[in-house]
């Protein structure tokens, strides 16, 4: 595994992301075809186009899958909700650490729709 994978999805976060992914059954009927490529692969270049601001096109051959194959492994996670998923355990985790400071944050009032009438 290459050390960009590695400084992008530490141990720590790979084992997180392990309990929220679904597992993924490879079916070929007319069997053959390429290896599927690797989850952990995959989110390090989904959190380098998340953090770079690059373009899934731009992905640099470097993570390993091509580009198409990271975007589709990103849409899929999305339908799954496994970041929504991954984001709860990882909060958790912190909370079970007592390493979040919630004297600090920010709720979004657009996100909440207004009742009509009250208060």
């Amino acid at each position: 595994m290459t050390d960009l994978v590695e400084r992008l999805v530490p141990d720590e976060l790979w084992v997180l992301f392990r309990r929220v992914v679904p597992p993924t059954e490879v079916i070929r009927p007319q069997g053959g075809g390429r290896r599927r490529a690797g989850d952990r692969a995959c989110l390090a270049a989904i959190i380098f186009v998340a953090t770079s601001g690059c373009t899934w096109r731009q992905l640099p051959p470097a993570f390993g899958p091509a580009w198409p194959t990271v975007y589709r492994r990103f849409a899929q996670w999305s339908r799954d909700r496994v970041w929504a998923r991954l984001h709860r355990v990882i909060l958790d985790e912190l909370g079970a650490r007592g390493a979040l400071d919630w004297s600090r944050c920010a709720i979004d009032s657009v996100s909440v729709r207004a009742a009509k009438g009250g208060h």
